[in-house]
């Protein structure tokens, strides 16, 4: 539990710090919204754009472990959606809770894990797991919620105003502009590599920060119980990613391993950025972010030994 505790121990601390200062009145009672909206449109484009952006096809293209992965998170998406939709939620909260269940904290803790567990080969499983739940699941969930924004009764009207509003999404641009620059084969100058990386990381402190002011306050909405979604997070997703790595496709160990323990990660911070984003409840999923982690230091400790790396 000591690897695992070193590494989401400073996730604690970031949002121990926000619940703080907003409880002391050192951040205001529109700080959480105004943290998050920096996020939205600085930090998490940049950093969208600079992962896609150096990516290489050599480094990414690894089927057997984007498809235990990708479907793992995909499939804990599509049933937490149908779910919630059959249960009577609009397709906009469903689309947030979906993403809730299947995405996987691949940046602040997976990439740090892996290189703890398997060295600079790690990497590569983290790289490819964290393009599949920004770039894929994201976008999904993304559009889901574009579409249940509209009201409009005709289909050609309704994809337009949708279409219109992806493409003024910071979070829909920016991958897509750096897989474009990616192709130019021109690369990045290193200024803009420095700029890239200092907006890049202020992304987890400052979503952490966000959702830590928005703990600290006193509100009245939904009283929705986590633990369906952390379970299907932390237990449904990594075990339907284990079937997928180990008996279908039969994946070399480090590949299959870190597909596991990559799907077994708790909840990022993506969906909180998403409910703030677009102004909905966003205390089932604060909820489940801050449950998820607390359980996940059992649960992955758990599979470490399994897996055979708890040493």
């Amino acid at each position: 539990m000591h690897t695992i505790l070193v590494i989401v121990a400073p996730i604690f601390a970031l949002i121990l710090v926000g619940f703080l200062c907003r409880r002391t009145n050192k951040l205001g009672d529109k700080a959480a919204a105004e943290i998050n909206k920096m996020v939205v449109w600085l930090c998490l484009p940049a950093l969208l754009f600079k992962v896609t952006a150096t990516a290489t096809w050599s480094e990414i293209w690894h089927p057997g472990f984007i498809v235990a992965f990708g479907a793992g998170a995909l499939a804990m998406f599509v049933v937490t959606l149908g779910w919630r939709l059959c249960s009577g939620h609009g397709l906009v909260a469903a689309s947030i809770d979906g993403l809730s269940a299947g995405y996987a904290n691949t940046g602040y803790i997976g990439i740090p894990l892996c290189l703890l567990l398997f060295g600079q080969p790690g990497l590569q499983p983290a790289l490819i797991s964290s393009l599949i739940v920004v770039c894929l699941v994201f976008a999904i969930s993304l559009t889901l919620i574009e579409i249940g924004l509209q009201e409009e009764r005709q289909i050609g009207r309704a994809i337009l105003l949708v279409s219109k509003a992806l493409a003024k999404n910071p979070l829909v641009i920016s991958p897509l502009a750096g897989a474009g620059w990616a192709m130019s084969g021109l690369g990045l100058a290193e200024p803009v590599m420095h700029f890239l990386d200092m907006l890049a990381l202020a992304t987890t402190p400052c979503a952490l920060i966000s959702l830590g002011a928005f703990l600290a306050e006193k509100r009245t909405g939904s009283q929705a119980s986590p633990w369906p979604l952390v379970g299907l997070k932390l237990i449904g997703q990594p075990a339907l990613t284990w079937v997928l790595a180990f008996k279908v496709f039969s994946l070399p160990s480090m590949w299959a391993a870190s597909a596991v323990l990559l799907a077994a990660l708790p909840t990022g911070t993506g969906p909180f950025m998403l409910a703030e984003y677009y102004n909905r409840e966003a205390g089932l999923i604060s909820r489940t972010i801050l449950m998820s982690t607390v359980a996940s230091l059992v649960t992955l400790t758990g599979l470490l030994y399994l897996l055979g790396y708890a040493g």
